[in-house]
């Protein structure tokens, strides 16, 4: 199959993807929805995240390809209360240097990529979002052999269409 046709077919099924969350979601009611509501549109979660107060969070997670995370908050009535898109800035600016890793796990939910760069000791973890509505990107968590954020950085998603290369 040509670049541009695999490449078309990928970026419907993302578009397509991203639709079935909309419309899912649209389906769940703060307050009325239920885990089990929660899982007949959603599936089985990457991981359930303990909350205070006995409540509990499900990742979903779209990465490598997509440009979305969803942390969906249950309370302890098994009550849905929240529906978040984590990866967006308001998030990344929560990472901070000297952070663990767990806890940047449990924000931004299961990344799309994980280097490690043997010369400098250092660890890269991307996360793939999208800036606005038509440019793709790249947060990325640096780390050393402690698990610590050293420091984060923006630049742009290899994988977006624009980057490939390829030309007319």
């Amino acid at each position: 199959m040509p670049l541009a046709k695999l490449l078309g077919a990928t970026l419907l099924g993302l578009l397509l993807l991203s639709g079935c969350d909309a419309q899912r979601i649209s389906e769940l009611q703060p307050g009325q929805s239920t885990e089990a509501d929660v899982r007949d549109r959603f599936g089985m979660p990457e991981n359930t995240w303990p909350e205070p107060g006995g409540g509990h969070t499900l990742e979903y997670n779209r990465q490598p390809a997509g440009t979305e995370n969803f942390m969906i908050t249950l309370g302890a009535d098994g009550k849905l209360v929240a529906v978040r898109q984590v990866l967006t800035q308001e998030t990344f600016a929560r990472v901070q240097p000297g952070m663990g890793m767990d806890e940047v796990r449990r924000l931004l939910g299961k990344p799309a990529k994980t280097m490690r760069f043997d010369l400098t000791g250092e660890t890269h973890v991307d996360w793939r979002f999208m800036q606005d509505a038509t440019t793709r990107k790249v947060f990325t968590v640096v780390t050393k052999g402690d698990g610590k954020v050293l420091r984060t950085q923006f630049g742009p998603d290899p994988q977006a269409s624009e980057n490939l290369g390829g030309g007319r």
